[in-house]
């Protein structure tokens, strides 16, 4: 077995998988404060559920191609995939915003002074979080109206408003976190791309439940 450096522990090894819970908030402000409490939320809900679909979605195709090969496929595995597909591809919305890895002109932003870069992002931030705060308005009412109509799906029988329920819920998270990206950038001396990457060349830190 190898061993570890002298300075490796368990801790520090927790601190490198999930560091936004170790850092250290006494300096903050208290938009700070609560910028920062938010991320650690949505943090945990985002990873944790992208993890589980991944999974999920994994396990439950391998499943079914032996199924089909031996017996017959699983009923409901087409529906289920479809519900992991949605899941997983709204929580993806917020949480690309949060990482700074939606697509954007970041060669133009690099050619601007820090100044002239942060501005750009807090008009572009607002303009997004608008949007998106309008398309959850717009996929709520669709999902009442899914609601309302009370349709069912062909092999669980469940309502079919369940699958859509995540479309505003990702969409809201998507806006907040545009709304933590204007606060991070009013709230400190450079400007940053998006609430935890200051640059879209940082690492990337995954954390989680």
């Amino acid at each position: 077995m190898t061993d570890l450096p002298p300075d490796t522990d368990a801790k520090s090894v927790i601190k490198k998988m999930n560091p936004e819970t170790n850092v250290d908030t006494s300096h903050m402000s208290l938009f700070q404060k609560i910028n920062h409490s938010i991320g650690l939320v949505v943090n945990a809900f985002e990873v944790s559920v992208m993890v589980f679909c991944v999974a999920a979605l994994a396990i439950l195709l391998i499943a079914n191609v032996f199924a089909r090969t031996f017996a017959q496929s699983i009923y409901f595995a087409e529906e289920v995939s479809v519900f992991l597909v949605l899941l997983m591809t709204f929580t993806g919305v917020s949480y690309g915003v949060r990482k700074a890895r939606h697509i954007r002109m970041g060669a133009f932003l690099d050619a601007m002074p820090p100044k002239m870069e942060k501005a750009f992002i807090i008009f572009i931030s607002l303009t997004s979080a608008v949007v998106l705060a309008i398309m959850t308005w717009a996929s709520w009412k669709y999902l009442i109206n899914a609601y309302d109509r009370g349709h069912m799906s062909h092999a669980l029988r469940i309502p079919k408003w369940t699958f859509y329920s995540i479309i505003p819920v990702g969409f809201g998270l998507a806006a907040i976190q545009y709304i933590r990206t204007i606060i991070k950038n009013l709230t400190e001396d450079e400007p940053w791309q998006s609430p935890d990457q200051q640059s879209e060349y940082e690492d990337e830190e995954i954390g989680g439940v």
